[in-house]
């Protein structure tokens, strides 16, 4: 199934993407380097048979580009094969690089699995209280780290903790694939992420960080496993990349409720470029954990098929916080329950201390040229009373719903903002006169 899904992906990008505009790339935020140094997996034992378990290889190489030191770091190459570990850690001036037709396999040994602390802007594991599993591929408070390769796979086996979390008898927060931490100039490209058990790629109070040429599956039951979300990060480049996953694509947070306003970091200056994919959940999402704040956000050349809702923005009372100067522009949905969503009714609470009063500011969101096909509700777009979510505009937008069947309208409260040229024709709150600041620079 893999292969096929591979080849589709291949030809999909080559007619997509060669006639995309000469834009700025994610090279400009971290450009890639090369290591002169270089060691190979096998040279600390490591063996592809797909049974061996290598969690000592992985930690001795590891250990040895820690503390050898090489002027302009090392390389960890991985040749074909199917390399199984448990989790492990990068380190600072390395790079991970897996050759075509290597795997590095997740163990499923959930009893031996360690945990970690929760995150200061969460307070908690995002789905039990408490510490969390550490993730597969962890680097923390780690520079100029890479993993890349020739399409080789990171496989996390995820369907274990799928089901342990079905059956509600986790005790802690599932581990994610990769994680970054603390950490800067982060470049991970040219690699298949597959069954990652929670989030794939988590890049967490860092900056100057690089997913590009990533390919991303994963059963569309499966649950929670998000795509790329960068949180409390800055300066994130993410282009390129094909998903097929079990929830959100790519989801911008900044921490949950009164942990990340006290935590206060926000996350900004993220461009996504040539995205296509789909997923039961949201193409572009933002939130619902966005409590230190988003802004600064540009998404373009997005392709979404089979989705739930295309554009997704999500608050909830108590988040504080705010989103904020958004512009998403060349999307194409296809096949969706809706096209565009902004609601400050969505996501649960960490506990039930955080402040109702503390309202999240949504203003100064521009969408322009989105059009789809087979759209059951072109948008919902419901503020919340007391604050309600401003200068929302939009532009050239064209959500068709199926053929020969009822679409729901336009849904809006609590909101301001102005349109031109949508179809359907949107709700009167975001029919505002064009004031010359709506439409500024799109």
């Amino acid at each position: 199934m893999y292969k096929n899904t591979l080849l589709i992906i291949i030809l999909f990008l080559t007619a997509t993407f060669a006639g995309a505009d000469d834009l700025v790339t994610c090279s400009e935020i971290v450009p890639m380097r090369n290591r002169y140094d270089k060691i190979s997996i096998t040279d600390f034992g490591g063996v592809g048979d797909g049974k061996t378990v290598n969690t000592k290889a992985f930690r001795e190489a590891i250990y040895r580009i820690e503390h050898l030191g090489r002027i302009g770091g090392s390389l960890l190459y991985i040749p074909p094969g199917v390399y199984l570990t448990e989790r492990f850690n990068l380190t600072s001036h390395m790079t991970l690089y897996l050759a075509s037709g290597a795997v590095i396999k997740a163990t499923q040994d959930t009893s031996t699995w360690p945990l970690a602390d929760p995150l200061p802007s969460y307070g908690r594991g995002r789905e039990r209280a408490g510490g969390r599993y550490m993730s597969f591929i962890l680097g923390d408070g780690v520079q100029d780290v890479i993993i890349t390769g020739e399409n080789g796979t990171i496989d996390g086996q995820g369907d274990i903790w799928w089901n342990l979390w079905r059956k509600r008898t986790l005790q802690y927060t599932r581990p994610h694939l990769i994680e970054f931490m603390n950490s800067e100039d982060i470049i991970i490209s040219n690699v298949i992420l597959k069954n990652s058990p929670f989030w794939n790629v988590h890049p967490v109070y860092c900056s100057n960080v690089v997913v590009r040429y990533v390919t991303i599956l994963a059963p569309p039951d499966s649950p929670n496993t998000d795509g790329v979300d960068p949180d409390s990060s800055s300066n994130v480049c993410i282009e390129d990349m094909y998903i097929s996953n079990g929830d959100d694509m790519i989801a911008i947070k900044s921490g949950w409720d009164e942990y990340g306003l006290a935590f206060g970091r926000r996350s900004s200056d993220i461009t996504i470029r040539r995205i296509t994919g789909s997923s039961p959940f949201a193409g572009i999402a933002i939130g619902s954990e966005m409590s230190g704040g988003v802004e600064n956000v540009l998404a373009e050349h997005i392709n979404l098929f089979n989705m739930g809702v295309g554009i997704h923005l999500k608050t909830n009372i108590g988040r504080g916080g705010y989103i904020r100067n958004i512009t998403l522009s060349n999307v194409y949905i296809e096949n969706a329950r809706k096209g565009i969503k902004i609601a400050g009714d969505v996501g649960d609470h960490p506990d039930d201390k955080f402040d109702p009063k503390a309202l999240p500011v949504i203003r100064d969101i521009k969408m322009k040229s989105i059009w789809g096909e087979k759209i059951l509700q072109p948008g919902l777009v419901k503020g919340i009373k007391n604050a309600p979510f401003i200068n929302i505009c939009l532009s050239d937008i064209n959500l068709n719903g199926p053929y020969k069947a009822r679409t729901r309208p336009w849904e809006c409260s609590d909101v301001k903002g102005s349109s031109l040229k949508v179809s359907p024709w949107p709700c009167s709150e975001l029919i505002g006169s064009l004031d010359g600041t709506c439409f500024t620079h799109m």
